[in-house]
């Protein structure tokens, strides 16, 4: 598909999903990861920070997938590390907050990246980052170019507070513990 100035990614903290647009449709939609700490921008709070951005640098670009990248660079890992380690793999697209909420992004180093944690996807469980799947963060950085609009959306304030709705219990019944 041909790349367009028109080209952005949204990305929804609701239903932990990216979406690649062309204008206003939906080209692609991958699930992700956002962070399991909540949103937000502070300094070491390894919170997802909400609002508008741009992809500064993409690297990785000509490296197998699934290749692992420490402080940006290809490193080699044992198969131990692997498993136990929350990895940047694959491909990195890294984010650059474009309003007065978010302008540390970059020197936060928030990314969109693959992740030895596939089975986590579609869960918050990162420490900040977007996680993706290696073979569809791959794909993406093909897709994309540097200052790519990027929106992470914060849940709207009626979605956030959606309450679990309870039949009422038979009289004399015992409440839950």
């Amino acid at each position: 598909m041909k790349k367009s100035a028109q080209t952005s990614i949204h990305i929804s903290i609701v239903k932990q999903r990216l979406s690649l647009k062309r204008g206003r449709s939906t080209a692609y939609s991958y699930p992700i990861s956002t962070s399991k700490y909540g949103l937000g921008a502070e300094e070491g709070s390894k919170k997802t920070p909400v609002g508008r951005f741009r992809i500064a640098e993409k690297i990785g670009g000509g490296n197998p997938a699934n290749t692992v990248y420490k402080s940006r660079q290809p490193v080699r890992i044992s198969a131990k590390t692997l498993q136990a380690d929350d990895l940047v793999m694959s491909r990195i697209l890294w984010l650059d907050g474009l309003e007065v909420g978010n302008a540390n992004t970059f020197d936060r180093y928030i990314y969109i990246h693959g992740t030895n944690h596939e089975e986590q996807i579609g869960n918050p469980a990162s420490h900040g980052c977007i996680r993706m799947k290696n073979v569809d963060v791959a794909e993406l950085f093909e897709l994309v170019e540097v200052d790519t609009p990027v929106v992470i959306a914060a849940p709207r304030a009626s979605s956030a507070k959606k309450r679990k709705v309870r039949k009422p219990l038979p009289r004399g019944s015992e409440l839950p513990k």
